[in-house]
């Protein structure tokens, strides 16, 4: 048999008194096309409408709710005009949802968000229920001049900026691609060895030397000292950027490339010696060579 102990939560709830704004949690016990019922275990029933469920323009009572769900919502109203308690899910999400983006962005967790839609200046994802928005400039490592080729991906995003009093929410992909791509870049890297020699081409150039791309994402700097075996006083003198030039690895260091164009130079420099040098006979094979011809001789 039932006894008192078994209702012994319904009960207290049942005395508790229920405040316009307050957050309370329900099971899903019925969906219409409407509105969802939540069991509050109280002494009524919890109602959310259809419009205060979810502020994203894609959500389906149909397909997003299911009867067993726990929900958290703000009370808007102690009766809905059928003895039922009014509720919001979408102010509650606000609530709830600045709080968690707050940690996401002290903690620098990546998150994982879809695109649904563009606008020129960026994309709007959703995260935690609140509208987020990533500029063109944090969609990519390099500036998206067009952002309709990203709707309806999938990105890992970190929480950049977020202002929960103007509700405005700045998302970005780039620092996790950027650190991607170094990581891929150190890896490549630590391949090389020094005295490898390659093709590149100047990216830029500067008074203290030129940068030198060399693919796979890499570059490198030539020291002014090493673009040319003669004194030069700036690297424009010898160099103009979009070059394909060889250079050698020097050195390696801390991820970055020491690169040397004159050390290239020199090292062909002395292979062309090398193969010009004609070999010399020993002094012995010479008087040898030079007695065998005098007895030939006739004095």
């Amino acid at each position: 048999m039932e006894t008192m102990d078994d209702f012994k939560e319904e009960l207290e709830a049942s005395f508790r008194g229920v405040t316009e704004g307050e957050i309370m949690t329900g099971t899903v016990i019925g969906i219409t096309d409407t509105e969802v019922i939540l069991d509050l275990k109280f002494y009524t029933e919890g109602v959310i409408r259809a419009a205060d469920y979810s502020s994203d323009p894609a959500f389906s009572i149909k397909t997003d709710v299911q009867k067993g769900d726990r929900v958290s919502a703000t009370v808007i109203s102690k009766d809905d005009g059928q003895g039922h308690i009014l509720l919001s899910r979408v102010e509650a999400t606000k609530k709830l949802a600045w709080s968690e983006l707050q940690d996401l962005k002290d903690s620098k967790t990546p998150v994982d968000v879809h695109i649904r839609e563009v606008v020129p200046a960026g994309a709007i994802a959703y995260l935690c229920g609140i509208r987020g928005f990533i500029p063109a400039s944090k969609l990519d490592v390099n500036y998206v001049e067009d952002t309709s080729v990203f709707v309806g991906k999938n990105l890992k995003v970190l929480v950049f900026e977020l202002n929960q009093k103007e509700e405005k929410l700045i998302l970005s992909a780039k620092e996790l691609l950027k650190e991607e791509e170094d990581k891929k870049r150190r890896e490549t890297i630590s391949n090389l060895q020094v005295g490898f020699v390659t093709q590149g081409t100047v990216e830029s150039l500067m008074p203290y030397g030129a940068f030198v791309t060399l693919g796979n994402g890499l570059s490198g700097l030539v020291h002014i000292s090493e673009i040319s075996p003669v004194r030069i006083k700036h690297p424009s003198d010898v160099l103009s950027e979009g070059d394909h030039v060889k250079v050698k690895v020097i050195a390696i260091k801390d991820g970055k490339l020491s690169l040397s164009i004159r050390a290239v130079k020199e090292d062909a420099q002395v292979k062309e010696v090398e193969e010009e040098v004609v070999e010399i006979p020993k002094a012995e094979e010479i008087g040898s060579n030079l007695g065998d011809l005098l007895k030939k001789l006739n004095l």
